[in-house]
């Protein structure tokens, strides 16, 4: 589709948008004349076709657009993301206006709607005399209007890392916040500042504030904001502008004592959720244990094969009619550990951090989903004291007034963006065990180049050929 079809298509568009319900008809009348031939079948929507507005014309219109995109050059219908319920977001399962099909339609000279890029690197020790740590430079990179400047470099410990999830917890309750790497557990000092340790935290970090960026609520918060553009001084005053410890001790003793009281009556559609979350739990857990097992035999093998080249070399030193084929062995398994090794990195790299991000994803999920129960648990105890009669009927109906907002707030909430995390969560799992299988083909298909199977039978012919009759080598 060249020029002309897309200001047919941006006409139609603009139409459709100052139209209304029968502005639909008039697109869908535009755009269907707007065609090239050929582009739907030459077929109108008005040669016995449904009554335009009914899901049998949004059908028909959806097919139409769809068939513009014969020339994959010039157009591309994409789905947009259905993760928050606002004006501009829709779900796939609904039924689709004309209107709304327009609106999908996306050029590829359009810019890209990303605009926050975040570099997690150069990690860098710091020795004092009360403590030793880690930090690692942050570089962000934006278009947004509300930052002050288009690139921003910052240094940030681990614990600040912490103080962003906390503070993105406490500001979205019932949002699925991307999980952080454990904190490193002191059982052997060296290992904490080891180069692999160091590495994969990482980039662990740098996903963390990634999958925040992509996010289409989290990324906006205030104080993810001040984490990528404050220095360090500035942080640290920002930080204490917060709640004070007896304020936070006291939400903290109120929210243990709601999750004590637990609901009486959580929705069927939460029920299913965490009946879900319970049962990816244990599998998740399952496969990480499996995916670690695997590694660790990997390591195990490959750490044994590596001795035996160098064994095979000295052993040809001293067997003057074995030379070339001690040699060839040693060769041999020289290329085998090469595979091997590039086999577990792949391992290590494509599908171990990704199973293990999810086995902390399950963790986060129960936690979202007890912080939910405990905002209606608290307005269950409100009902009650009003039934009851326990305290002044006016405050206690103005007070469940505002809890039955926050409860229906966080309900909605939860509800967009798990079904946001399921779709991502789907496509990381099943992108990283795709990568893991392709390695492996890739890993069994060098053997026969690995191992030189011809030449080798033909070396091992005088052993091999009296335990055969004499049959060729070839058979």
């Amino acid at each position: 589709m060249g020029t002309l079809g897309r200001a047919r298509l941006a006409a139609a568009a603009g139409q459709a948008r100052t139209l209304g319900m029968d502005g639909e008809r008039r697109a869908s009348q535009a755009l269907s004349s707007g065609l090239p031939e050929g582009g739907a079948g030459g077929e109108s929507p008005g040669d016995g076709g449904p009554v335009p507005g009914s899901s049998g014309s949004s059908a028909l219109l959806q097919a139409e657009v769809l068939d513009l995109d014969e020339d994959e050059d010039d157009l591309e219908v994409f789905s947009k993301d259905a993760s928050l319920m606002d004006m501009n977001s829709f779900s796939p399962m609904m039924p689709t206006s004309p209107l709304s099909m327009i609106n999908q339609v996306k050029f590829e000279d359009e810019p890209d709607l990303k605009d926050l890029f975040i570099t997690v690197d150069e990690p860098e020790s710091h020795v004092t005399t009360v403590e030793t740590f880690i930090t690692y430079r942050i570089i962000t990179k934006t278009s947004r209007g509300e930052f002050d400047s288009s690139e921003f470099e910052v240094r940030r410990r681990y614990q600040d890392f912490l103080w962003l999830k906390g503070k993105l917890e406490d500001a979205h309750p019932t949002l699925i916040i991307p999980p952080l790497p454990e904190k490193f557990i002191v059982k052997g000092m060296v290992e904490r500042f080891n180069d692999d340790f160091i590495e994969t935290r990482r980039k662990a970090l740098q996903k963390f504030l990634n999958r925040i960026a992509d996010h289409p609520t989290l990324t906006f918060n205030e104080d993810f904001k001040v984490f990528l553009t404050a220095q360090t001084w500035e942080l640290s005053s920002h930080k204490k502008q917060g709640p004070g410890l007896l304020s936070r001790m006291g939400q903290t003793v109120r929210a243990v004592a709601w999750s004590m009281r637990g609901v009486k009556s959580r929705p069927e559609e939460f029920m299913e959720m965490n009946n879900f979350i319970e049962m990816f739990s244990q599998k998740i857990n399952l496969i990480d244990k499996i995916s670690q097992r695997i590694y660790k035999e990997e390591r195990e093998y490959f750490d044994e094969m590596k001795e035996y080249g160098p064994v095979h070399i000295l052993w040809s030193a001293t067997e003057e009619d074995l030379v070339d084929t001690l040699k060839s062995v040693a060769s041999c398994v020289d290329k085998c550990c090469k595979a091997t090794e590039k086999r577990m990195s792949g391992l290590s790299e494509a599908l171990l951090p990704v199973v293990h991000e999810y086995v902390l994803y399950s963790e986060i999920l129960m936690g979202v989903m007890k912080r939910r129960d405990q905002i209606q648990a608290e307005l269950d105890s409100k009902v009650e004291a009003l039934t009851s009669k326990k305290a002044d009927t006016d405050l206690l109906t103005e007070e469940i007034g505002k809890l039955e907002d926050k409860v229906e707030c966080a309900n909605n909430a939860l509800k967009a963006d798990w079904e946001r995390w399921k779709q991502n969560m789907q496509n990381d799992i099943k992108s990283a065990f795709t990568d893991m299988a392709e390695e492996n083909i890739h890993y069994y298909e060098q053997w026969p180049e690995i191992l030189g199977f011809r030449s080798l039978v033909w070396t091992y012919t005088p052993i091999i050929k009296p335990c055969y009759g004499g049959m060729s080598p070839t058979k």
